[in-house]
């Protein structure tokens, strides 16, 4: 069963990356979003199985959204994605309800790794 993914990032470019390694890897990119906004309009249509988030958007704290994620869409996974990779940080995103961490950059690899962790 190919499980569904949303991407959201403000860089397009950090988009196009991600969705190349999804697909490549056997997923399908259900719905991307450059904005908070866009992320909890696209979750309600979508309901993917699994969201990258970023922590740093335009119009929102991404552990905020984190949160208001995982209260909307409690069966989605969800995988913070992110440049700010301090330990204390990556414990937050945790205890908030994140299944994992992805430091960028990163590699496919390492994209991979991680989401083949989270297939049950």
């Amino acid at each position: 069963m190919n499980r569904t993914v949303m991407i959201v990032d403000d860089s397009l470019f950090i988009r196009k990356i991600l969705r190349g390694i999804l697909v490549e890897n056997g997923y399908i990119v259900a719905a991307e979003a450059g904005s908070g906004i866009e992320a909890m309009r696209n979750l309600h249509s979508n309901h993917p199985d699994v969201i990258l988030l970023d922590i740093i958007l335009p119009d929102s704290n991404g552990l905020d959204l984190l949160e208001s994620i995982i209260s909307a869409c409690p069966n989605s996974k969800v995988v913070v994605c992110s440049s700010i990779g301090q330990p204390l940080v990556i414990r937050k995103t945790l205890d908030l309800g994140a299944k994992a961490f992805i430091q960028k950059p990163f590699t496919p690899e390492k994209v991979a790794e991680v989401l083949k962790s989270l297939e049950d």
